[in-house]
């Protein structure tokens, strides 16, 4: 939900709410004035923007042209991915069944885990138990059936072909003729179709194509031989159509992403084709109700809009119905507090243009309208505080009346393109309605008071079903051994694959970079690498950022950023041919970076660099003021001190982002090139008159759409260009590169015209662009004549000769969707670049054998333990009394039972004892995001001695950066600072318009470049990827392919969108990350769930259905005042967590996902703790463990999930996860008296000590235990 690109913490592609909870209030704040000032005027005082005059005309000035980038090369989600598995059982009951009524027979058709079912109408009300006739099978996913009003056709959704949801229709024949599994056999051609059955799907998980005979053969025994397109949709996705009175056309919902994944709503009317062998145009249709505009909106921002209009049914031949968040302006937030009402219901006239408000959202909210056949009732549904009710009310006189309170709480308080809750009908006659509730199927009676109005006529009874389930399933991914972690980390060295801040020398013959901490300098071609001389040479330790060549000197001499968590920024010039460095005093304290020396002569230079304000993990307290460009004099000549100085330090008004840019002069001393991720300017320095502000002049040479990295090298232009074109255009430059979905490419600057930003969407890309990279690629940089470009890709450093370009023209002007690659590619050079640092335990032993002499020092014991090893998962054979733990260098070499008396330690070993205390291994954080990934300043990081603190001793962040994540990892694991083992999925492939994560998968090379590129970031450490919202299931089995070849997992965003999750279950993915959108789930969802293999990390602290648990946990703990918080984390964070608004226990679904979780336990589900990375930190570990355990789970189970499950389905159990010789030394310690089998699970909380590779710390405050050093120090980002 949450990650990198600002999902959550940044700019909130996924989840919105740490950056912006204070914007969320204030937003709250306006909206209730605005309502205030506007009640007296507008029918909804919450929907004012939504009767703003002139969207329609704003609506349809907008072009929906930008995204899909590429379209998607043929797919069959049923024949091109395998699904050997058929999972059959029987069940009756089902989760959020959707249903439709016939208008005459009374025939009940709903939807059941992506397939449709049946309830023959002449028997559905006699109270006998019915059988469901499975009307559809098979692997696409088929939902949200409704007829036609005469009833002789049938509509559906489906992703069958190439797996986005479309609407479908085929004829009805009724209940019985349509039966796909008939015990007596009606149609010849079902009963053929039958008889192959096991020799087809036998040829198919062959992967032997598919004939025209059998593909007709599976669709008859799918039920969609006859199906046929009414929707055409190969991005968009498209859900619940409904008939217009007429039955030649449907209208439907229509979702649209912004740069979030979430789904934006719009009504669109499509004609039912008149023949079911027509082809459908690709997105066709019409818009008849769009979103709306808040005030100040432009036209431009259209595609911004995250809330639009659900739900729409017809009201006679020009009215439509409809349902729409209304407390979301323009930003869904999660959440909200549905008693106050969240969604509302409109009527709009096509006709007139006229909206009105049927129902207002308050209180309780008011969704899924459904309409009596004669419309003159509207049934909808309704949270009454701890009941959801079904409503009725008479559109003739007003009047309102519940129905039913027995319904399952709606999703109002999440997006739900499934539905706020499923679809139900009125029976022919409209004397009762049929809905889904609970799990089952119930009939309420209606009658016809004296008005004239419906009413509830007497006792709801269950319409009773059985069902048989036929489920074809994926292999799940998994991997029994993804990475041997215990050959890494025993090793005396760890290799660093993630590389950043590339430089190129003058000559293009050298280029400098950061592994890790380590400034490296590689000569191009050769074999070796230089470490460069620095003044604190301690293997990465010591962290040293931002290098740059320093002009005029062959490449000699290096200026380089280093980092102090006490002192902050400082510089350093280092001279390669001399082996030494040199500090340079003058600095004030500050955090800078993007050193760079003119282009000079003589040792007298002028120095360029960036300073930024307060950060994330340095905090806003000391030296935060002057963010922005500064220049200095520097001598580079050096004293007799063996130090540099800088002079006359003055700050430069600028529009430069100082996080973000890369700094170089030209021109000797009079300009600044500028290079942002999606600007190319230059400062000039000296040549013009300044601003108001005292900014000087600033020249644009190129921008980028969607680029994430910009570059170019500059040259003069021409005098008679600049007579032509102005001084703007004083320089330019032979060719531009840009990094634009992850790719490098480079466009000739003469096709670029006049103010166009460089793209590559093919149709709309730079005229003249090549592709570069086969992969992807990062950190571009050009040889100062613009003759060579070089970029990295893991360790993997690439370059190319431009001029060779010429070789690739023809295959480069021909080739519209991959600029040539298929040529470009053999043009490239490359070379892997091989740098290492040490490991701790190498560090440990080191410290261990400098405390002591002896041959044992290494060696760690814990005795006198109550030892849960976790190993076989049976309480029985885990539970060890007065046991010992051995531990030699970092591994564990023994566990047993033995008495004090019993046990003697070899001479020299330290010795823990554990006071009978529970010894268990430490916690695996399956879902952990977090942000000092990305700072731009590499301190210390308190979030991961937070995590550490409280005993998580393994995190996996399922959304971070594909490489800033590796950097990170890097720098932990040089020993910089503390913290657990890091796994990460990198950024995450993303479904929705962010051009920095956005995902361009539409082939099997597409596919296999997108995790290579993930992959090559962090070599063996790299074993998984993230699904985030692809709305396409072809892209989705094509990066699972590739995934199986490349040893990855799969862990995907859940999303809220339930359809989609359950998809993701059938097709085999490793897990599922969040919770299914529907808490309470039943016997149909229960049983696909446990019995696929695919796991759960149900994060209950943001927990969809309901109030997220972080706020139960605000309401709980004094959070600003733990002391042990206080002690490593940011005060301002907590003491932004002060105040919780009291919620009803029910308003907590988290403890409905929790039963459901419990409930598939025992039949194989793995469910993994994963706190998401809210704050606090650490503390919500503990309490995601206790919601977890709240379902039902016992204290064991729930210890299981935090440790050896996880370790289980990540593939890491061969080294640990349990407590077992040969895995590493992971163990938490807590004293006596803490029972954590037996006493409230809470007491997790009350460890002592915490271990991560035989490094031992005191969990209050991470003083070092063993081996034995100083506690962990921070930057002081408290007051």
């Amino acid at each position: 939900m949450k990650g990198k690109v600002d999902i959550d913490t940044y700019h909130s592609v996924y989840d919105t709410r740490k950056k912006r909870r204070t914007l969320n209030i204030l937003t709250s704040l306006v909206l209730v004035i605005v309502a205030a000032t506007f009640s007296s005027r507008l029918p909804s005082s919450l929907h004012y923007w939504h009767l703003l005059s002139g969207h329609q005309i704003i609506i349809d000035e907008w072009k929906d042209d930008i995204w899909p980038i590429r379209e998607q090369t043929p797919w069959d989600i049923t024949t091109d991915f395998p699904h050997p598995r058929v999972l059959e059982y029987k069940v009756n009951e089902g989760t959020w069944l959707r249903l439709d009524v016939h208008p005459t027979t009374g025939d009940i058709v709903f939807d059941m885990i992506g397939d449709l079912y049946c309830i023959e109408g002449h028997n559905a009300l006699h109270g006998t138990i019915n059988i469901a006739h499975p009307i559809t099978l098979g692997v696409p996913y088929d939902s949200d059936p409704h007829f036609s009003p005469s009833g002789d056709k049938l509509v559906f959704r489906s992703d069958a072909g190439l797996g986005v949801d479309n609407i479908w229709i085929m004829n009805w024949l009724g209940c019985s003729q349509m039966n796909l599994r008939p015990s007596d056999i009606v149609s010849p051609t079902l009963q053929v179709a039958l008889l192959s059955k096991t020799k087809d799907e036998t040829l198919l998980r062959r992967r032997v194509p598919e004939t025209a005979d059998r593909r007709q053969n599976r669709l008859l025994r799918e039920g969609r031989a006859g199906a046929s397109m009414v929707t055409n949709e190969t991005y968009r996705y498209v859900t619940d159509a409904r008939f217009h009175p007429s039955g030649e056309k449907i209208i439907a919902t229509k979702w649209y992403t912004s740069e979030r994944s979430l789904g934006a709503g719009e009504g669109w009317e499509y004609t039912v084709p008149s023949t079911y062998t027509n082809t459908v145009k690709a997105g066709s249709g019409k818009r008849v109700v769009g979103r709306t505009l808040p005030r100040g909106w432009t036209v431009s921002q259209y595609g911004d809009q995250q809330v639009g209009p659900e739900q729409f049914i017809w009201n006679g031949e020009d009215s439509i119905i409809y349902s729409m968040n209304v407390r979301d302006e323009s930003e869904f937030l999660y959440s909200k507090d549905v008693h106050q009402g969240i969604y509302a219901l409109f009527s709009f006239n096509l006709t007139t243009g006229k909206t009105e408000t049927l129902v207002g959202a308050s209180p309780g909210g008011a969704s899924r309208p459904e309409l009596s056949h004669d419309r003159r009732t509207l049934a909808f549904v309704r949270r009454v505080r701890d009941h959801e009710v079904l409503v009725l009310k008479d559109l003739e006189t007003g009047s309102i009346s519940y129905a039913w309170d027995g319904l399952t709480f709606d999703l109002t308080t999440i997006s739900a393109p499934m539905g706020t809750y499923p679809s139900f009908s009125f029976t022919p006659h409209s004397e009762g309605i049929i809905i889904w509730a609970a799990g089952k199927i119930h009939h309420v009676p209606l009658t016809v008071n004296k008005q004239g109005e419906r009413i509830r006529s007497g006792s709801v009874s269950r319409i009773e079903f059985t069902a048989h389930i036929e489920k074809h399933v994926a292999e799940t991914l998994r991997l029994k051994n993804a990475v041997d972690l215990v050959g890494i980390e025993t090793h005396d060295t760890q290799r660093v694959h993630a590389f950043r801040d590339l430089r190129v020398d003058e000559a293009g013959s050298k280029v400098v970079f950061r592994a890790g901490n380590i400034p490296i300098v590689q000569i191009v071609g050769e074999s070796d690498y230089i470490k460069v001389p620095t003044l604190y040479y301690d293997n990465g330790r010591t962290p040293y950022y931002s290098p740059s060549f320093i002009p005029s000197t062959d490449g000699n001499l290096i200026i380089m950023s280093r980092w102090s968590d006490l002192h902050f920024t400082s510089f350093e010039v280092s001279d390669l041919s001399k082996g030494i460095s040199y500090e340079i005093e003058g600095l004030p304290m500050g955090r800078y970076r993007s050193a760079v020396i003119c282009r000079c002569n003589g040792w007298k230079r002028t120095i360029a660099f960036l300073k930024t304000g307060g950060d994330y993990l340095t905090g806003d307290v000391i030296a935060t003021a002057g963010a922005g460009l500064y220049l200095g004099d520097i001598n580079l000549e050096p004293s007799p001190s063996q130090k540099l100085v800088i002079n006359s330090i003055r700050m430069v008004p600028s529009d430069i982002d100082p996080k973000n840019a890369k700094l170089e002069f030209i021109e000797k001393n009079k300009k600044l090139l500028v290079q942002q991720p999606d600007r190319v300017f230059i400062v000039d320095l000296v040549g013009g008159p300044v601003d108001i502000e005292g900014k000087p002049p600033h020249f644009t040479i190129a921008t980028g759409k969607m680029s994430t990295e910009i570059a170019l090298a500059p040259r003069p232009r021409s005098a008679v260009d600049r007579f032509l074109h102005g001084e703007e255009s004083q320089y330019d430059t032979d060719h531009v590169a840009f990094v634009d979905f992850f790719h490098v490419y480079v466009a000739p600057r003469k096709s670029i015209k006049q103010g166009e930003d460089v793209w590559s969407k093919p149709g709309s890309a730079t005229a003249g662009i090549a592709r570069l990279s086969l992969d992807g690629g990062h950190d571009i940089a050009w040889s100062s004549d613009g003759k060579k470009l070089f970029w990295f890709l893991g360790p993997y450093l690439h370059s190319l000769e431009i001029s060779k370009l010429g070789k690739c023209s023809s295959a480069i002007k021909n080739d519209s969707r991959t600029f040539g690659i298929s040529c470009v590619k053999n043009l490239l050079q490359y070379q892997e670049i091989v740098v290492e640092h040490s490991t701790d335990i190498a560090r440990l032993k080191k410290e261990a054998q400098a405390l002591s002499s002896s041959v044992n020092s290494d060696i760690l014991i814990v005795y006198n333990a109550t030892l849960l090893t976790m190993e076989n998962g049976n309480i029985n054979e885990d539970l060890l009394h007065d046991a010992v733990l051995v531990i030699r260098a970092g591994v564990i070499e023994a566990v047993f039972s033995a008495t004090q008396n019993d046990f003697v330690a070899p001479e020299g070993a330290t010795l823990i004892n554990a006071h009978r205390g529970y010894v268990i291994p430490g916690f695996i954080d399956a879902h952990a995001h977090w942000n000092g990934f990305s700072n731009p300043h590499p301190s210390k990081s308190w979030e991961m001695q937070t995590f550490l603190a409280y005993g998580i001793t393994t995190m996996h962040n399922p959304s971070s950066d594909n490489v800033d994540g590796f950097v990170e990892r890097s720098r932990l694991e040089s020993g910089q600072f503390v913290g657990p083992r890091i796994f990460h999925t990198g950024d995450v492939i993303y479904g929705a318009g962010a051009p920095g994560i956005h995902a361009d998968v539409v082939d099997m090379n597409d596919a296999r470049s997108t995790l290579i590129r993930i992959k090559a970031e962090g070599g063996p450490i790299s074993t998984s990827y993230k699904n985030y919202n692809l709305p396409i299931r072809a892209t989705r089995q094509r990066l699972l392919l590739a995934a199986r070849n490349l040893s990855m997992l799969c862990v995907p965003e859940g999303g809220m969108n339930y359809d989609w999750d359950l998809a993701y279950i059938m097709d085999g993915m490793t897990t599922l990350e969040h919770s299914l959108p529907v808490p309470a789930q039943y016997d149909d969802v229960l049983t696909l769930f446990a019995l696929s293999g695919t796991a759960n990390t149900p994060t209950h602290l943001v927990n969809y259905g309901g109030t997220f648990g972080e706020q139960y946990i605000w309401a709980a703990e004094d959070v600003p005042n733990n002391s042990k918080l206080r002690h490593f984390s940011r005060h301002d964070i907590l003491e932004g967590l002060t105040e919780s608004t009291a919620r009803p226990k029910l308003s907590y679904q988290l403890f409905n996902t929790s039963a459901s979780n419990a409930k598939m336990v025992p039949l194989g589900l793995k469910t993994l703790i994963g706190a998401h990375g809210e704050p606090p930190l650490g503390l919500n570990y503990h309490y995601e463990i206790f919601f977890t355990q709240q379902g039902g789970l016992s204290n064991y189970e729930a210890l299981q999930a935090a440790t050896s499950w996880a370790a289980q389905v990540f593939g890491i159990f061969d080294s640990l996860g349990s407590l077992m010789p040969g895995k590493l030394a992971d163990f938490l310690i807590y004293p006596p008296g803490v029972d954590l089998l037996n006493g409230s699970i809470k007491e997790t909380l009350k460890l002592e000590f915490v271990a991560r590779g035989g490094r031992v710390w005191a969990a209050e405050t991470l003083k070092e235990i063993f081996p034995g050093k100083e506690a962990q120090q921070t930057p002081p980002f408290n007051p």
